[in-house]
């Protein structure tokens, strides 16, 4: 074995291992995970000159296939672990999120794109496309812990309107990124003029990839649920084995079906969690496949946020201008948050919910594969300036959030508390109330 080898292999050990301790040495700080091996990454990296190239220009096809699994695996843990069932009013939150903040999100980081950065249409829309969704990977502190056996104890889920917003609008909009993405792709190669492009992206880009990402999940959702618990042989009914390593099984049946088929896996994986979920809600066995996907999950994080870390300091930030640094300034700071707010007006959400969740819409590895795949399929005249710009965002957005959401999901939690004691007297028997 080269030297490079061991000492990579070194790395990957000492990450790993530090991937179990560090959730809970630092679940009091103002230091999430992601933070650390984003400082590792590029401590190892400017003082270790034997590891690989981490370079994403350069290993395009590399970094489309891992940060695809880790958002695959991330969705799949996200709607396994929703107590919520699925229903407008229940998830009202959701779809504000999803119809008034991605759409504007869009429009708005486009107009930067265009106007600030001076980049051509389809590198704007591009750019808009992939840092636009709030990311399931990077957001764990902001997002659902764990299936609750008692979905109905609010006090058991910890599922308050702040956690359960943040975790399912990231389980949709990944997927809802995509017919963005495609309008980019498509732009780039056949010009900006819609006769030439909008046609089809509106039947097969838009409809038809949404639908059968929707259809796919739903079947493979609710077949693999009467397969885990309803199986007329017990050698067959898997929740009674507790094997976790199944979700495994789902989340690539369900992304692989879907593809096959030309439409939206990541909504697949995300649908067909829900669809499980749904399922004997009680049953500790979504306990057990959640924690197997939590902990793989975890081990891809860490991979490719220390990958992120040694790119930043080798040469993906090289060249980098003030506008750059300014147009991702407005998206974490401005435009996430005041067409977060813009959504969640007069809904059902307290006044300092509504900051929390308009505030920690959380960049991440979803970005990094959007871009990623974009690059690959399309002719664009910017990629070192797209990946510059996307990169400054996550890395942003990993140290923004970082350290603040620990601080702000642990206030909300005390005012939470305080507003059901006052009204209600016992917390504890109290419903979930808006603060």
């Amino acid at each position: 074995m080269t030297g490079s080898g061991a000492v990579a292999y070194t790395c990957i050990g000492v990450a790993t291992l530090l991937a179990a301790l560090l959730p809970r040495l630092l679940n009091r700080l103002p230091i999430s995970m992601p933070m650390v091996f984003l400082a590792a990454g590029a401590l190892a990296f400017t003082a270790i000159g034997s590891l690989p190239d981490p370079d994403p220009v350069h290993h395009g096809s590399v970094t489309l296939h891992l940060t695809e699994l880790c958002v695959i695996i991330s969705l799949m843990g996200a709607g396994l672990a929703l107590n919520r069932p699925v229903g407008l009013r229940r998830w009202s939150t959701t779809w504000r999120l999803l119809a008034i903040t991605m759409p504007l999100s869009v429009l708005a980081i486009a107009v930067l794109g265009w106007g600030v950065l001076g980049w051509g249409v389809a590198s704007s829309v591009l750019l808009a496309a992939v840092v636009a969704p709030t990311d399931p990977v990077l957001a764990g502190e902001v997002q659902v812990a764990e299936p609750a056996e008692n979905p109905d104890d609010d006090a058991e889920s910890n599922e308050d309107e702040a956690r359960f917003a943040l975790t399912s609008e990231a389980g949709l909009n990944d997927g809802l990124a995509f017919p963005f993405t495609y309008a980019a792709v498509a732009i780039s190669i056949v010009g900006a003029a819609p006769d030439a492009w909008l046609p089809h992206w509106l039947a097969v880009d838009v409809v038809w990839r949404l639908a059968a990402g929707l259809l796919v999940g739903l079947f493979a959702g609710w077949v693999l649920r009467k397969l885990f618990f309803a199986a007329p042989s017990e050698k067959f009914r898997l929740a009674e084995h507790a094997e976790g390593f199944v979700a495994l099984a789902a989340t690539f049946l369900a992304y692989g079906l879907t593809e096959l088929v030309g439409g939206y896996g990541f909504i697949a994986v995300f649908v067909c969690a829900c669809t499980i979920r749904a399922g004997e809600r009680s049953h500790g066995y979504h306990r057990v496949l959640h924690q197997y996907v939590e902990q793989i999950e975890r081990m891809l994080t860490v991979l490719i946020i220390f990958l992120l870390g040694g790119a930043a300091v080798t040469g993906l930030l090289a060249g980098t201008r003030w506008q750059e640094v300014l147009v991702a300034l407005l998206i974490l700071l401005v435009v996430r948050p005041v067409t977060g707010l813009v959504a969640l007006a007069r809904g059902k959400t307290g006044p300092r919910e509504r900051f929390v969740i308009s505030f920690f819409g959380v960049r991440g590895v979803g970005s990094l594969f959007y871009v990623a795949y974009a690059l690959q399929a399309g002719q664009f005249a910017e990629p070192e300036a797209i990946w510059r710009v996307v990169g400054l965002v996550v890395i942003g957005s990993i140290v923004l959030h970082g350290v603040t959401a620990t601080p702000a999901i642990r206030l909300l939690d005390r005012l939470r508390l305080r507003a059901a004691r006052d009204r209600h007297g016992d917390p504890a028997q109290a419903p979930q109330t808006p603060v």
